[in-house]
């Protein structure tokens, strides 16, 4: 039997006491709670929605509560809240932590109670688990792509050769701190790069990291840091968004959530593009796709199934999808949403749809959770030479491994 590692009772008891201390005037039966990890800038066409969804007919004293978390903690707040007992009803996020969810009991199969027909197949497979789809699709994508601001770079390079050139001969010419910004220390950014030497960290749910395509994407890294210093040196999520922002650096890679942030701020001079085609290997880089979702928490009480199902059916109406791309500029799962004038007309659009076409599903398999935690800590390591390569591929591979053996004891 598989077992997750969850956070210790006493947090649980305190989500408890701070759930029984909603306010009395709500009714259980007619309020819907739904917990997300949204960017803040997605908060108000979420609320929107659910608005929009409160007034049709019928609906009458139905009540939404939305609360904000940050990834991590979301992850280990609905953990303990479901242990206590008082979990959220709906949660909205990524697929890669439903397969936790899943097989931890925490929320439900949901292929009996929507048609995933209607939806994008690619995004349905990335929410999909031993035979069961955990969740509805709300946007296609969440990946990474590369922006870069128009003030500096007339023409979105094909190749990295051709963006290499550009850091060589214009990154001094405009005082650019760093010519190319991402989050080297996270291992989603890494992922790309690792398709694109011919590798993946997962061979169904066998971890795939002692590998040579990961050592050379490692060993690429270090290229671009220490020799061609293309790339800042220690930069998170926040320095790397600031660098771009504050025109310290011409291009950036980041996923397509940021697209409408960075439409509004660099306005004339907002480009976007594929990540370039790795000229060392031939290959393009291969961002992993999904997608966001809302999943279902098994603590549901089934008089509200009918109502949780009415939203989530309005909340991926198409005139809601074609709206989310409107407002957020994320393509939409719906099929039907995909064909309307307003979205295949846009190049926004179609760039995004070339990105995600060159990328592949995100494993949904429990065991991604400890590549992640492996490769974090590992891909660290290396990246600020406190560890060799070689050494640090084969460490991530064993630490994963054990962590897998830990986690289906």
């Amino acid at each position: 039997m598989n077992k997750i590692s969850l956070l210790p009772a006493a947090v649980a008891a305190l989500l408890l006491t701070q759930a029984c201390s909603r306010p009395a005037s709500v009714s259980d039966d007619n309020t819907i709670v739904v917990w997300e990890q949204e960017d803040a800038q997605v908060a108000p066409y979420i609320d929107s929605v659910f608005e929009a969804f409160k007034k049709l007919p019928g609906n009458e004293g139905i009540e939404i509560i939305r609360a904000h978390y940050q990834t991590e903690d979301l992850r280990q707040q609905f953990q303990a809240a479901s242990l206590a007992g008082v979990p959220p009803d709906l949660l909205l996020g990524p697929s890669d932590t439903a397969g936790i969810y899943a097989i931890s009991g925490f929320i439900i199969p949901l292929e009996d109670m929507f048609d995933f027909s209607r939806f994008n197949a690619p995004v349905v497979e990335a929410i999909s688990l031993d035979g069961h789809v955990w969740g509805v699709p709300v946007s296609n994508g969440n990946h990474l792509m590369m922006f870069y601001n128009k003030k500096f770079v007339k023409a979105a390079p094909a190749t990295t050769d051709e963006l290499f050139d550009f850091c060589e001969r214009d990154a001094k010419r405009y005082k650019l701190d760093r010519c190319i910004a991402f989050d080297m220390g996270e291992p989603f950014w890494l992922m790309p790069w690792l398709g694109a030497f011919g590798g993946w960290p997962m061979d169904g749910k066998k971890p795939t990291l002692d590998t040579q395509p990961l050592r050379d994407t490692l060993n690429f890294y270090l290229d671009l840091k220490y020799e061609k210093k293309y790339v800042p040196m220690e930069c998170d999520y926040n320095c790397m968004d600031s660098l771009f922002k504050e025109g310290k650096a011409a291009f950036i890679i980041n996923g397509d959530w940021a697209i409408s942030g960075y439409q509004k701020h660099f306005g004339e001079n907002f480009g976007l593009a594929v990540i370039p085609k790795l000229s060392q290997t031939g290959r393009w880089p291969s961002p992993m796709v999904s997608g966001k979702y809302f999943t279902v928490s098994s603590g549901l009480k089934p008089e509200k199934l009918e109502l949780v199902k009415r939203l989530l059916n309005f909340y991926t109406s198409r005139e809601n999808q074609i709206k989310q791309y409107q407002v957020l500029t994320r393509l939409p799962a719906l099929k039907a949403a995909g064909s309307a004038k307003e979205i295949v007309s846009d190049e926004v659009s179609r760039i995004s749809l070339a990105q995600i076409l060159k990328g592949r599903p995100m494993p949904m398999a429990t065991e991604m959770r400890a590549v992640w935690d492996s490769a974090r800590n590992y891909m660290g390591l290396a990246t600020t030479r406190k560890m060799d390569v070689d050494t640090a591929v084969r460490r991530m591979q064993d630490n994963t491994d054990r962590k897998i053996e830990e986690m289906n004891r």
